[in-house]
């Protein structure tokens, strides 16, 4: 898949396996292969219920210790969409702080010069010098406007649980945002909704007892946004598995 998102699938994400072949799920591996992060959508195309229901009931067979099932998850259209955006565009307009809950991530070494390979590339797709303070600015207040994705996920946990839980949420993440995408539903996953917990938390009557983890965009892509040319790479395998034998 290319440029744009193919036609929604009418078939189970994983697909069926031809009988007696054991080795290969040609469908949910295409998928895989194909979803990628999408900033630009459709702002007046919105994603039925029915899709969204279906892709979050798929999400909710994720595996979990013990079966909790530690995900809780606020999906907010139309107008309560729209007045968290105001808000966030107002928190930022006062140049208020960020104030994340738990601390962002720092990465270092090769992690670092990946994150920098990223932005090299979103930042090339869209045309952007990197001495061009001034359009990387808005550039990154684009994800405070959720890039004008119709409805937005907001993924929490409670409060008090900690790394080995949070697993399991981002297991919840990925089942998701797959079976969007293989419904023809693009997404994007966004730590920097981290920045403002209490706007978001006040807009959505998010209760005080989680923890809010990530933010995900939701949509159907807009092809004509130059950031959706972004194409990211991946490390060898040996970059990050181990196999040993004896």
């Amino acid at each position: 898949m290319s440029g744009t998102l193919a036609p929604a699938r009418g078939t189970c994400l994983a697909g069926e396996r031809t009988k007696g072949d054991e080795t290969t799920v040609p469908e949910l591996d295409d998928v895989i292969r194909e979803r990628r992060s999408v900033r630009g959508f459709l702002r007046d195309r919105v994603v039925p219920r029915e899709i969204l229901q279906a892709a979050c009931e798929l999400a909710q067979r994720s595996p979990s210790n013990c079966n909790v099932q530690p995900w809780r998850v606020t999906i907010a259209s139309g107008e309560r969409r729209d007045r968290l955006v105001a808000a966030l565009d107002d928190v930022i307009a006062r140049r208020e702080p960020p104030a994340p809950e738990d601390p962002i991530d720092a990465f270092h070494g090769e992690y670092r010069r990946l994150q920098f390979a990223c932005a090299a590339e979103l930042y090339g797709s869209m045309g952007i010098a990197r001495g061009d303070a001034a359009a990387r600015r808005e550039a990154m207040l684009r994800n405070y406007r959720l890039f004008d994705a119709p409805h937005v996920a907001i993924v929490c946990m409670a409060r008090d649980f900690q790394r080995g839980v949070a697993l399991d949420v981002g297991m919840w993440l990925q089942t998701f945002m797959l079976a969007l995408w293989a419904r023809g539903v693009a997404t994007c996953a966004q730590a920097s909704l981290r920045n403002f917990p209490d706007v978001i938390r006040a807009v959505l009557d998010i209760p005080d007892e989680l923890s809010i983890l990530c933010g995900v965009s939701i949509g159907y892509e807009d092809p004509s946004v130059a950031a959706n040319a972004t194409r990211t790479t991946r490390e060898p395998l040996a970059s990050n598995v181990v196999f040993l034998d004896r």
